[in-house]
């Protein structure tokens, strides 16, 4: 997919979300706060080490609040929740995953609470000697990416696309990446995981998830490139605790959850 095909598709959900969100209520401020209860929360696995210090903040408000999080490809979540599987509240990585699911009916309108951008990664012994974002497209070099439907790889490509344009960037820049990529993961979580134990020599990753990680080392982007992810959650509208699960999910979008995500290098939501 080309880079205007991907600012198409990035303009379409933004204007579903926008539009969810300007129709929705405020959460935290509408609802009665939660006593007590277990919340079932499907996140994406980028969102796996930052729940830990969210749940924490949280429960430090509402100590009688449980938290039960499983995380996956955002894809992957979506897929179960659209199967039926209990779930409260719907963390994914980018807009398109939730809002497909709100025209369904299986979610409530989504809501934007965060922002990352791509990382390119290599070992932190770099033994592939990669000094660019162009020695991405050097022959021979091993490149392990997520699958299709990924949300990271949507943004990777973004990103590969935009970095094809830079000059002194080779016309095929794109097609030479590709080339170079020699696995697809189930998740962010697990191609990172391939490069920080070096059994591969790159890959495009998140900002958090880079800085999060031992034994990996960030690739220095062109500064005229940037490529913005943006994670929207919703609540399953099939959840026994829809009051509690909205107001978890206001209270992460709030100045609250905000505080908790800015630390962790997540962008506040537009």
């Amino acid at each position: 997919m080309n880079a205007r095909a991907f600012a198409v598709r990035a303009a379409v959900a933004a204007v579903v979300v926008a539009t969810a969100v300007a129709c929705q209520p405020r959460f935290g401020a509408t609802l009665a706060e939660p006593s007590a209860g277990t919340l079932t929360i499907y996140a994406a696995a980028s969102l796996k080490a930052p729940l830990d210090a969210v749940a924490s903040a949280y429960r430090r408000s509402f100590p009688d609040v449980r938290f039960t999080v499983s995380t996956d490809s955002s894809a992957a979540l979506a897929a179960k929740i659209h199967e039926g599987a209990p779930a409260d509240v719907f963390l994914s990585a980018d807009t398109e995953s939730p809002a497909k699911l709100a025209a369904t009916g299986l979610v409530d309108a989504p809501v934007v609470f965060a922002g990352n951008a791509p990382a390119i990664v290599v070992p932190a012994a770099d033994p592939a000697a990669i000094a660019t974002p162009a020695d991405l497209a050097r022959p021979g070099l091993k490149i392990v990416a997520a699958a299709d439907g990924v949300p990271i790889t949507a943004y990777a490509r973004e990103l590969v696309a935009a970095l094809a344009s830079e000059p002194g960037y080779p016309a095929d820049f794109e097609a030479r990446y590709e080339a170079n990529v020699v696995s697809r993961e189930d998740n962010v979580g697990a191609t990172l995981a391939k490069v920080a134990l070096g059994e591969a020599d790159a890959a495009i990753v998140y900002v958090t998830d880079a800085r999060a990680t031992a034994n990996v080392r960030t690739i220095t982007l062109p500064d005229d490139v940037s490529v913005r992810a943006t994670y929207a959650g919703a609540v399953v509208l099939s959840s026994p605790n829809r009051g509690p699960a909205a107001h978890f999910l206001g209270w992460l979008a709030g100045p609250d959850g905000q505080a908790i995500l800015g630390p962790l290098g997540f962008l506040p939501p537009p």
